[in-house]
């Protein structure tokens, strides 16, 4: 039995590719039977939620983010409390930000954490909180630690077309970045009871800049290239969330998710991943 808490951009995709006998995934506000697959209500800021009983020994993959009002994430620990029985294996999607600013360095899973966001210091408490709870019931952990995700609808084709300005080239550091397609198969991998426990670092390998991103985009969607600004005017009119991106710099080693967890990018140049997505979002 295969359990996604959280089908939504990514959970959805990977629900998608389960045998539906034999998967059940979680929404905040979708209930049901849809597409022949199992769908339940889940809302984890709720006191009074609910999940049907489930047999001890399934794999669970979880994908809901902490909330943003709180140094922890209580989220997950109601979703803990409400386990009837402990999963064989837990997947969890945590965020390459619990590294915070390494200075453009190359960054394995063997760095020590060093957080610099409430948004990454509380990705980081879960992961301690999953060690601690699953080192207690000798459940199987695997956390991911993924980088930005991008896909058919997640281009910042808004943001393009209001014309908002990017970071000028060389003031924008290392990216670090995944298709969701490739995100789905590295989740796949890891429910896999094969595959070795621990933290993979996930990404594609392509580390050219935010900017060059945003370009490219406007570039395949036949919209105007982006202004470009210099980063001082940047940190004075950007939005806090979107700086903090741009204050970090660290190149993620990715030759576990390669070497240990067997997943090779389909979009390994996230130029292939930019056109499949703009091609997706026109057929959609």
């Amino acid at each position: 039995m295969s359990v996604v808490i959280g089908a939504g951009y990514t959970g959805q995709r990977v629900l998608d590719l389960l045998p539906a006998e034999s998967a059940l995934g979680t929404r905040r506000s979708v209930g049901g039977d849809i597409g022949g697959q199992r769908l339940v209500m889940l809302d984890l800021d709720s006191a009074e939620t609910r999940l049907p009983p489930i047999a001890a020994g399934f794999t669970l993959l979880y994908t809901i983010p902490p909330a943003q009002d709180t140094d922890d994430d209580p989220r997950l620990q109601r979703l803990l409390n409400l386990l009837d029985a402990p999963p064989g294996r837990l997947i969890y999607l945590s965020t390459s930000g619990v590294y915070g600013d390494c200075g453009g360095d190359i960054v394995a899973e063997s760095t020590a954490p060093a957080p610099a966001t409430s948004r990454a210091r509380r990705r980081l408490a879960a992961e301690r909180l999953l060690e601690g709870w699953c080192g207690d019931r000798q459940v199987e952990l695997v956390i991911l630690r993924v980088s930005g995700i991008y896909g058919p609808g997640r281009l910042g084709l808004e943001r393009i077309r209001d014309g908002q300005p990017v970071v000028r080239e060389a003031d924008a550091g290392p990216a670090n970045r995944i298709h969701v397609d490739d995100l789905v198969r590295c989740c796949l991998a890891a429910m896999d009871r094969t595959a070795p426990v621990g933290i993979y670092n996930i990404a594609d390998g392509d580390l050219r800049s935010s900017t060059w991103f945003s370009t490219t985009v406007a570039r395949h969607a036949g919209l105007p290239r982006p202004t470009e600004i210099p980063l001082g005017v940047a940190e004075r009119t950007y939005s806090a969330g979107r700086l903090s991106f741009l204050r970090e710099s660290r190149r993620l080693d990715v030759s576990r998710m390669r070497d240990v967890l067997d997943v090779e990018p389909q979009y390994a140049d996230a130029e292939d991943g930019i056109r499949a997505s703009l091609a997706a979002d026109e057929s959609a």
